[in-house]
């Protein structure tokens, strides 16, 4: 995805909308009921799971920041495609956050309620691959054929987790060759759970098809895909000896103190209900009907969070509390080559370069502001974090937003350059 304005479906959408991703599942909402927000200003506790009809207006008590604008950025158009939205900002000390409530039932929806994160959770790998790098358990310069043998089929040549991690490795795409999938059968499998390996090799050795080649030899070009980073998981997996689940709550969740924030799936391979309160998820079936896709199997390596969990992970992050100063100058290093094709690394001067670097992505806007971030999809879900700096001052600026999707179009959701307009970021 490209920050706030991808088009390729990531996470669990890789495979669940092959095919159809790029199709627009076509639903005008009539109509939208009333919306309600809330401003948290310096020294509230952000992230409070009561429902919004309990909040009440607040000033802003900082500059810049317009309650109003930020409220009709996220507010639902009848072409949106979205079925409810939760969005949190800051600038400096100020802080604001606003909902537009579930379009389908009606109800407001939570300011920290749980969403699926999508490939949110890839800066949670890289975090994790990072730290062990920083312990000596892997070095990112080593190949995934060293450390996996046989893993990859004889017809790559070698590729480094480095090259993994930045999207540099020239790997084919989960479902790469499939048939392409009905509505109606996206639907009905998005409860199917496979294991990492499972994953990994229904990529590589397919069994119903030919089996998929490399796209360009390592390093040389950047192209955005989710089977990098399940190869970087199940290492990580095989490094350790313990579950990726394990280690994320170890290395992560309890640091932070990440109480909201889950795996997808549970130790038994179980799809995990999802914690209440929640954002519903939609996907409209062959005849139009709405079907809440709200539970569903990721894989493992996917999260369940909140918008404030989302917020003090990467206020950690870039805080300093999870890296080590060598292994975050290699987080934020993008890789100096040329973007593989148009559908991403799009915006600003840098447009048709590499814009990801190990986790996360950087955005050059033409007015001179560099965005740091991660945006993630996965059925019925989109969201995103940014901010426009990658050290742990105040005055910075920072957006989140989790939208409810009703399409299988897998891109961005309109509220994503709106919301980032009226922080005075214009996407170009």
């Amino acid at each position: 995805m490209a920050v706030l304005v991808g088009t390729q479906p990531t996470s669990q959408g890789d495979e669940q909308m092959t095919g159809i991703s790029r199709r627009r599942a076509a639903l005008a909402l009539a109509g939208v009921t009333s919306l309600a927000v809330t401003t948290i200003t310096a020294g509230t506790t952000a992230g409070a799971a009561s429902p919004i009809a309990a909040e009440r207006a607040a000033d802003v008590t900082a500059t810049g920041l317009d309650p109003a604008a930020l409220q009709k950025a996220i507010d639902i158009q009848p072409n949106d495609h979205l079925a409810g939205v939760v969005a949190r900002v800051r600038q400096g000390t100020g802080r604001w956050a606003g909902q537009a409530p579930d379009s389908v039932t009606g109800k407001p929806i939570p300011l920290n309620a749980h969403f699926r994160v999508g490939s949110i959770s890839k800066t949670f790998v890289a975090t994790i691959a990072l730290q062990l790098g920083a312990e000596h358990v892997i070095d990112l310069d080593h190949t995934i054929q060293s450390y996996l043998p046989g893993l990859l089929p004889d017809q790559y040549q070698p590729i480094t987790i480095r090259q993994l991690l930045n999207m540099t490795s020239g790997l084919p795409s989960p479902g790469e060759g499939a048939p392409a999938e009905t509505v109606d059968q996206v639907i009905a499998h998005r409860g199917d759970y496979q294991t990492l390996d499972q994953l990994i090799q229904g990529t590589l050795r397919p069994e119903d098809r030919p089996w998929p080649g490399p796209h360009f030899a390592p390093g040389t070009e950047q192209s955005y895909n989710t089977l990098n980073y399940r190869i970087v998981a199940d290492l990580i997996e095989k490094r350790t000896g313990h579950s990726y689940a394990d280690e994320l709550a170890t290395r992560i969740l309890r640091p932070l103190r990440l109480t909201q924030t889950f795996p997808d799936v549970s130790p038994a391979g179980r799809v995990r209900p999802m914690p209440r309160p929640y954002l519903h998820g939609y996907v409209p079936d062959s005849k139009g009907t709405l079907v809440d896709v709200s539970q569903q199997a990721g894989d493992d390596s996917g999260i369940i969070s909140t918008p404030g969990d989302i917020d003090r992970f990467f206020t950690g992050l870039f805080g300093g509390e999870l890296l080590r100063p060598a292994q975050w100058r290699e987080m934020v290093t993008v890789p100096d080559v040329a973007y593989a094709d148009p559908s991403d690394c799009v915006i600003g001067p840098d447009k048709g370069k590499a814009c990801y670097a190990l986790g996360l992505e950087r955005i050059r806007l033409s007015n001179g502001t560099t965005l740091w971030g991660k945006t993630g999809h996965d059925l019925g879900y989109a969201g995103a974090f940014f901010r426009t700096s990658t050290g742990s001052g105040d005055g910075d600026r920072r957006i989140f937003y989790a939208v409810a999707q009703t399409s299988l179009s897998g891109g961005t959701p309109p509220t994503a350059p709106r919301l980032a307009g009226a922080m005075g970021m214009p996407l170009s």
